[in-house]
């Protein structure tokens, strides 16, 4: 198999420019013209650049740099593929940068050259299993050092990327033949990962998992079945009473910050959406802003408390006043639960 001859686009593509791309955006047929061409050549809907003009809009960031990728990814749930927002590493290390802490990142350091045949099938351009064998040589693990200023002082975050665990397959987890970038440049693409984890070691709050890392991986294994897009999340404590909940700004966060769904670990997605389904269930509305209090941090509690927030103002007949007494509790959690609860917070501590 050609690598060279996988994965080609024709260069010209008929995707229709929704009435949204110009209303909402202002973009005009040449505008749209590049971003479905050069910009993302790959996307198959325009839903999927709808998505990645959604949340440049959100960060700030212009769209024509390209500081995310739409990437593919297969859900069994559905039984097809998904289409997704990740952001890129120039787009991670450019959230890193808006810090005012990020003080450097050193070359990155490679372990020993390992040479191996893969043997397996991958997916051509019209989503048909194709036989393959390739024979790549690349690094065994990349680590990178990120500085990152705390209590004035330097300090190095170091994580190690292998890349057998980190490359990206042609047919997801049914095949293990890697997909044509990962074989051109195997060096570049496990040192985009192995930055991507430094960086969000460095800054765990703000860093989120970059295309690079999610590209040929499937729903089902990091989010459950759920879908990533990109999609965001903005917290307004001035629509609501200040009074009698606790706000993320209690806790030391921005509650009037954009939250970018893709620096949440999905199993924290998923213990916030259980806390509020049985939060809704029972009422326990002031409860449930004391236990989002002690359980997350950071750009997680700014999160559970959002979706706190949207849930009560939507239902609000069919909760308990939040100023009701302290002595109001959440349902009790079984042992299963609370080993899940434990497990997930350790995730989103240390993703």
């Amino acid at each position: 198999m050609n690598p060279n001859n996988r994965n080609t686009l024709p260069k010209t593509r008929d995707l229709p420019m929704p009435v949204a791309a110009q209303q909402s955006y202002g973009l005009s047929e040449q505008s749209w013209k590049v971003l479905t061409e050069v910009t993302f050549p790959t996307a198959k809907t325009p839903e999927a650049i709808l998505m990645a003009l959604d949340y440049c809009k959100a960060r700030k960031l212009d769209i024509f740099k390209k500081p995310v990728h739409i990437v593919p990814m297969w859900s069994a749930g559905l039984g097809r593929n998904i289409e997704t927002v990740w952001p890129s590493i120039m787009e991670i290390q450019t959230t890193a940068s808006r810090t005012g802490v990020w003080a450097g990142m050193d070359r990155p350091a490679w372990g020993p050259d390992v040479t191996k045949t893969f043997t397996g099938r991958y997916k051509d351009d019209n989503e048909q299993w194709q036989e393959s064998s390739i024979t790549v040589t690349f690094p065994e693990w990349v680590a990178v050092t990120v500085y990152r200023i705390v209590g004035g002082k330097r300090c190095a975050f170091t994580e190690e990327v292998y890349w057998l665990e980190a490359y990206s397959t042609a047919g997801g987890k049914n095949s293990q033949v890697p997909t044509a970038m990962w074989i051109k440049r195997p060096k570049g693409q496990l040192a985009k990962c192995g930055k991507a984890a430094s960086l969000r070691a460095a800054f765990p709050e703000e860093c989120g998992y970059a295309a690079e890392e999610m590209d040929g991986k499937t729903l089902d294994d990091i989010a459950d079945g759920s879908v990533i897009d990109g999609s965001a999340t903005v917290v307004n404590a001035t629509e609501a009473d200040n009074e009698d909940r606790v706000w993320a700004g209690d806790a030391g966060v921005d509650a009037n910050r954009v939250i970018d769904l893709s620096q949440i670990h999905p199993k924290v997605q998923k213990a916030v959406a259980e806390l509020v389904r049985r939060t809704a269930a029972a009422g326990a509305w002031k409860a449930a802003y004391d236990y989002a209090n002690q359980k997350f941090k950071g750009i997680d509690l700014t999160f559970a408390l959002a979706e706190l927030d949207k849930v009560s103002e939507i239902a609000p007949n069919a909760t308990q006043v939040l100023g009701q007494a302290d002595s109001t509790a959440m349902p009790p959690l079984s042992p299963k639960e609370m080993a899940m609860t434990q497990a997930r917070q350790a995730l989103g501590a240390n993703r």
